[in-house]
């Protein structure tokens, strides 16, 4: 069973940077796709951005040329480098492993962007 753990997470001002991890076990060696997910309260839970185990990547067009996700395989570990950080982008960010309806989550990391 593959399982997920979210680090990263925090408070940044308007403009600023993050980065987070997802620690991957249990993934196996075959192909995948890892996302990230973010939810803002009272919002539904929204595709971020994709990699495949290709290394083929889809954004959401909100953070493309913001954001950028990438895999380590030797690390076990997809992560979302987020660059000019904006208010909206405020939510709780979710890795996923397997696809929206059927996959693993994370416990979620919250990000928080306010001056």
């Amino acid at each position: 069973q593959v399982q997920l753990v979210e680090s990263g997470g925090g408070l940044v001002q308007p403009g600023g940077s993050l980065r987070l991890s997802c620690a991957v076990s249990g993934r196996g060696s075959g192909g995948f796709v890892m996302a990230w997910y973010r939810q803002a309260p009272g919002e539904q839970r929204d595709l971020v951005a994709f990699i495949t185990s290709s290394g083929n990547t889809n954004y959401a067009d909100s953070v493309k040329g913001r954001f950028t996700i990438s895999n380590d395989n030797a690390k076990n570990t997809v992560y979302l480098q987020m660059n000019s950080l904006k208010p909206e982008d405020t939510a709780v960010y979710y890795c996923n492993y397997g696809g929206k309806l059927s996959g693993s989550w994370g416990q979620g990391t919250q990000v928080t962007v306010s001056s």
